[in-house]
């Protein structure tokens, strides 16, 4: 089954904006490149940079807590780890995140803007070679369109495929035609060689715009509804390093 990779994102820090790539290059064993390097907490979390692990995402300012952050547009330079982020009513914020004085910069930024929204205090955290992924081996996370489209012709309504913040989107594929397959089944994405790991259980997070920060639609009940399940989109992990680009072939080899 051969479909089409149609674009591909990455979330340098976790929750805020997706940012379109024309290709990647992908490593074998590794996650996609600079996504999710940082989060903020929101409140003091599990997370211990000396000894990094999985924290749930409810422990930062993601979306699922905290509608407001898809109003706070960010825009991250991967070369010299500068940062920059705007909203409605405030002054614009270029912070190296890389350094402690850009990371307590986006705190107080991101404190005055979410105001009473956030339980706060916020921090930014982060450590080499850690993700801050939902499920701490989902590496790479693609989506059907196809999928996403046979939700909105269920609902009666049109669904932002980015609601469900992925790395890959692809189409050409029959609509939920990826969740036929078994852990394990190979993929080729472009130049690159994935696996599948697992169908991807979808939160409260889809619920909102990611145009307008509103929770306007209930996402999970609708697939739960519909399809029985709540799953959308796959988690792959990389067997083969590679390119990948938007307009390269996605295919499950027989």
């Amino acid at each position: 089954m051969i479909g089409e990779v149609q674009s591909l994102w990455r979330h340098p820090v976790k929750g805020f904006t997706p940012e379109r790539l024309s290709a990647v290059t992908l490593a074998a064993g590794a996650y996609f490149p600079c996504d999710r390097m940082y989060a903020v907490e929101n409140g003091p979390s599990d997370f211990d940079p000396a000894a990094p692990g999985h924290v749930s995402k409810m422990q930062f300012t993601v979306l699922a807590r905290i509608a407001e952050v898809a109003l706070a547009r960010t825009a991250y330079d991967e070369a010299t780890g500068v940062f920059r982020v705007s909203a409605t009513g405030r002054p614009d914020l270029a912070a190296d995140l890389t350094t402690p004085d850009g990371r307590a910069a986006f705190e107080v930024w991101l404190t005055g803007f979410l105001g009473e929204e956030a339980a706060g205090p916020l921090k930014v955290v982060h450590a080499p070679g850690h993700r801050f992924m939902d499920h701490p081996l989902g590496h790479v996370s693609v989506i059907n369109l196809a999928s996403v489209r046979d939700l909105a012709e269920k609902i009666g309504r049109p669904v932002d495929p980015l609601r469900f913040r992925a790395n890959f989107y692809v189409d050409g594929w029959p609509a939920w035609s990826e969740l036929d397959y078994a852990p394990g089944q190979a993929l080729a994405l472009g130049g690159a060689r994935a696996s599948l790991f697992k169908p991807i259980v979808r939160c409260v997070a889809t619920h909102v715009d990611p145009a307008t920060g509103a929770r306007d639609m209930d996402v999970v009940k609708a697939l739960f509804d519909h399809y029985g399940h709540l799953h959308c989109g796959v988690y792959v992990h990389v067997t083969e390093g590679g390119v990948a680009a938007e307009g390269d072939p996605a295919e499950w080899p027989a």
